[in-house]
C-alpha cells in the first residue's frame, strides 16, 4: 500500500469534471430563483477559494458573492494591535503572535516595524511553541497575543491549561479570540447589507457545531449551509442554497458532513468555557462595537491576563481606519475591494493601508492575488 500524501486528501475535492459537472447545476437551477441570490461567505478562506478557482466566473450573473467579517487579522481594531505593540516594547520582553498579525498596521507603527528596529517579537507556528520559550527564558515576561475564532481559542485554552499544570509563571495572555454569530447578527440587524444566504465557515463549526447557526434561517430567512473549503465543496454549498430557494425552505444545512456535526467538539468547548468568558464590548476593525462578540480570561485566572496586569501602560482610546480604506465596509457586506480608491494601487500586499490587504484571508488580498472580478 501506497504511503498517503497530503494531496490525497484534497484531490478528489478539486476535480475540473467535477466543477463543471455542478457548476451546470448550479446554472440550471438557478434559471428559476425568483431574485438574484446575495450570497455572504463569512469566511475568508471561502473568498480565497472563490477567488484562487475562479467559481465566480463559471457562475450566472444572479449569484453575487458578499465577502463577510470572517477573518481574525482583518477584523483586529487598531488599538489592539497598539496593545500588542506597547506589550513588546517593556523591557526583557517577548511577544509571541500567529502569522499575518505581524504586519497588521496599528495607529502609527506595527509589530513587524518594532521587530526590525530591535525588540522581540516572534510568529509561531503552534501555540504550544509559547512553553518552551517561556521555559527557555525564565527572566523574561512572555506575552502571547492570542487571535482568531472559534476555530483557534481550544488552542489558546489548552496552552493555558498546561501553563497552569506546570508551573509556568513568566507567561501571560492577551486575549483576541472573537466569534462568528454576533457578528453576523450585527450586520444583519444593521439592515444595510443586502444578504439573503449565508455559507457558514466549517471549521468554526467543528469546534461549536453547526448549531450556532440554526438562529439565522428563523431570525432573518436567511438559509445557512456549512462548507468546506474545497472548490467542490463550496460549489456543492452554492447548490443545496439554490435548491432551498427553488423548493422555498430556508433551513441550516451541512456540506461539510466529513467533520462538522450539530454538537461540534464537545470536548474543546468545555476547555474553552473552563478558561474563558465572553467580554461585554469588544470594537471590530470597521464594524465598531458589537457587545458579546469575544471572549476574555475568566477573573480566576487574572495572574495570567496581560491586559489586566499591565494594564496602566496600555492604551484605551479606540481609533478608527485610515480615511481612504474601506476595509470595514467591505468587512460588513457593503462594498468590495475593487471599489476603493486606494486598491492596487497605494494599497498592495507590500504597501497595505488596511488589513483586508494585510491577511493571507482578507478580501483585498485574495483580489489583488487572483485578480478583481466585476
Amino acid at each position: 500500500m501506497s504511503e498517503l500524501q497530503l494531496k490525497d486528501l484534497y484531490d478528489g475535492f478539486r476535480d475540473p469534471d467535477v466543477i463543471k459537472a455542478l457548476a451546470k447545476s448550479i446554472i440550471d437551477e438557478a434559471k428559476h430563483l425568483k431574485e438574484p441570490l446575495k450570497l455572504m461567505e463569512v469566511c475568508g478562506g471561502h473568498t480565497h477559494t472563490i477567488m484562487k478557482y475562479g467559481l465566480k466566473q463559471l457562475l450566472p450573473d444572479r449569484i453575487d458573492f458578499i465577502h463577510g467579517p470572517g477573518c481574525p487579522v482583518c477584523i483586529m481594531p487598531k488599538e489592539r494591535i497598539d496593545h500588542a505593540i506597547t506589550l513588546a516594547q517593556m523591557s526583557d520582553t517577548i511577544l509571541l503572535t500567529l502569522g499575518d498579525m505581524i504586519r497588521v498596521p496599528g495607529s502609527k507603527s506595527s509589530l513587524a516595524v518594532e521587530r526590525a528596529n530591535g525588540y522581540d517579537i516572534r510568529a509561531l507556528y503552534s501555540p504550544l511553541d509559547a512553553l518552551r520559550i517561556a521555559r527557555e527564558n525564565p527572566d523574561k515576561k512572555v506575552v502571547f497575543f492570542a487571535i482568531g475564532f472559534e476555530t483557534t481559542t481550544p488552542m489558546t485554552a489548552a496552552l493555558l491549561e498546561l501553563v497552569e499544570k506546570q508551573g509556568i509563571t513568566n507567561l501571560y495572555f492577551h486575549i483576541n479570540h472573537v466569534l462568528v454569530p454576533p457578528a453576523v447578527d450585527a450586520i444583519m440587524a444593521d439592515g444595510q447589507a443586502k444578504i439573503n444566504a449565508f455559507i457558514g465557515p466549517a471549521h468554526v463549526s467543528v469546534i461549536s457545531g453547526a448549531k450556532i447557526y440554526q438562529p439565522l434561517p428563523e431570525k432573518y430567512s436567511t438559509p445557512v449551509v456549512v462548507s468546506g473549503f474545497e472548490p467542490i465543496d463550496v460549489l456543492q454549498s452554492i447548490l443545496m442554497i439554490v435548491r432551498q430557494k427553488n423548493e422555498a425552505r430556508c433551513e441550516m444545512e451541512i456540506q461539510y458532513s466529513r467533520s462538522v456535526t450539530l454538537e461540534g467538539n464537545t470536548k474543546a468547548q468545555e476547555m474553552i468555557e473552563k478558561f474563558m468568558e465572553p467580554r461585554v464590548h469588544f470594537r471590530w476593525r470597521g464594524i465598531g462595537d458589537i457587545p458579546y462578540s469575544a471572549l476574555a480570561l475568566k477573573a480566576q485566572y487574572a495572574a495570567y491576563d496581560a491586559e489586566k496586569i499591565f494594564a496602566d501602560i496600555l492604551p484605551t482610546e479606540p481609533i478608527d481606519d485610515h480615511k481612504l480604506c474601506i476595509c470595514g465596509t467591505i468587512l460588513k457586506g457593503l462594498a468590495k475591494p475593487n471599489d476603493c480608491q486606494v486598491f492596487g494601487t497605494a494599497c498592495t500586499p507590500n504597501t497595505p493601508m488596511g488589513s483586508c490587504m494585510v491577511s493571507s484571508e482578507g478580501a483585498c488580498n485574495a483580489y489583488y492575488r487572483y485578480g478583481a472580478i466585476k
